[in-house]
């Protein structure tokens, strides 16, 4: 049986990656699946040909996604919390115009939730990262903080889950008038959002993860969402290919996140050790934004996957997406995270001890210093094949389709009797 699945997406093209992956293994099957996103994906989306719907009401550019990272508590309620309401009215008024059996959307789109239950739609949440929802037993994705084993570090993670838990309720009010407008009861936590959700699927594999005491009954890992980009360009090695130096890939996040001063710091560093490397700048730098030295070579995107089968390591924010696809090619990786996901990302690759982390004030003779252990110490390499290879099963055996096939099977009955 066929279903209609609408996609939601916001921000960058870092975030709407997974989600089109996500529909392509959807239309696999036969599904028809539409993808609501801000105006600037629209060529990614009829690249991948999908039918292209964008947000109205909601925000779209940097005021849906703003680069100032400094105050997490501001940016929750601009972000997430605000814009609520457009959202939701985005959301209902795309059912409302064609049929939709379940509803898909990265879970940073709290509003995508309220129009999905407003409309009376089974609705997933998509993370293509750990999990936002506080987990017990595990820190939360803000933190940074590693597997707690004392009860020294498990008092640090039950302080930051009490921090991200205050950051995030602070916009309860908001939250809740926005659910009052749409006729939904108000909620007693922010985290309860999640558990309204039909499924919250975590992109991500359990291998790589942090272990929760229990996870709540809706929550299902389905192994990480990893296409290639369309804007990604193809790859000419610029390096002699009778060259027997180390190389690496750079990989600066496609989100805007001030970090033009790191990078140039990372490249400074880079210029201290005996390697090649090719640094992919993404869409929101410009190459003549940096100085390189001969060993350096900027381009403005690549496939990284192709990249990753020519270099020893990576050097990276940490983003889920990068991080992951260097496990997968065994690589090594040095993680200078600044915001979002990239911490607990870090934290989880410093402690499979398949990287290494530094801080994103880091010097540039301390960048050298790691990236010259990362060539040389060679249980890095062997721990990121070993983590690879079970990432990749996972990938394999992934539930995704048959989780969103179900929820679908629910809301055509629901609408067969509406």
């Amino acid at each position: 049986m066929s279903y209609c699945f609408l996609l939601a997406s916001w921000g960058t093209l870092g975030n709407l990656s997974p989600l089109l992956t996500a529909a392509r293994r959807l239309r696999r099957p036969g599904h028809h699946v539409r993808v609501i996103a801000d105006p600037a994906m629209r060529a990614e989306v009829d690249a991948a040909d999908f039918e292209f719907v964008s947000w109205r009401r909601a925000p779209i550019g940097e005021a849906a996604d703003p680069a100032d990272l400094s105050n997490l508590r501001d940016r929750m309620r601009r972000v997430i919390f605000e814009p609520c309401s457009a959202y939701a009215a985005d959301i209902r008024d795309e059912i409302g115009r064609l049929p939709t059996d379940a509803v898909l959307s990265l879970d940073f789109l709290f509003g995508a939730a309220l129009g999905a239950e407003a409309s009376g739609v089974p609705f997933a949440f998509l993370s293509p990262h750990v999990s936002l929802r506080i987990l017990p037993g595990m820190p939360p994705a803000t933190s940074g903080l590693g597997q707690p084993k004392t009860p020294e570090e498990r008092a640090e993670v039950a302080a930051a889950c009490a921090a991200l838990d205050g950051a995030m309720n602070a916009s309860l009010p908001i939250l809740n008038r926005a659910r009052v407008d749409f006729g939904l009861p108000v909620l007693p936590d922010v985290m309860d959002l999640f558990d309204r959700a039909d499924r919250v699927l975590l992109a991500t594999s359990r291998v790589f993860d942090f272990e929760a005491t229990s996870l709540p009954d809706n929550f299902r890992y389905i192994g990480p969402l990893l296409d290639v980009p369309n804007w990604s360009k193809s790859w000419q090695a610029p390096w002699p290919a009778q060259s027997d130096r180390p190389r690496a890939l750079i990989a600066c996040s496609t989100g805007a996140q001030n970090q033009r001063d790191l990078f140039q710091r990372v490249i400074d560093g880079v210029g201290m050790v005996e390697i090649d490397a090719v640094f992919t700048i993404g869409p929101n730098l410009d190459v003549a934004d940096f100085r390189a030295p001969q060993n350096v070579h900027l381009v403005r995107g690549v496939p990284h996957d192709s990249v990753m089968k020519d270099v020893s390591l990576v050097i990276s924010q940490g983003g889920h997406g990068t991080v992951t696809r260097s496990l997968i090619n065994a690589l090594p990786q040095l993680i200078l995270p600044i915001a979002r996901d990239q911490l607990a990302n870090a934290a989880r690759v410093e402690a499979r001890g398949v990287g290494l982390r530094l801080g994103p004030t880091v010097s540039e003779q301390e960048i050298a210093a790691a990236i010259n252990r990362l060539i040389t110490e060679p249980q890095f390499k062997v721990a990121a094949r070993k983590l690879g290879e079970a990432i990749k099963a996972d990938i394999d055996t992934s539930g995704l389709v048959n989780e969103m096939e179900l929820l679908a099977a629910v809301g055509r009955q629901r609408r067969r009797h509406s």
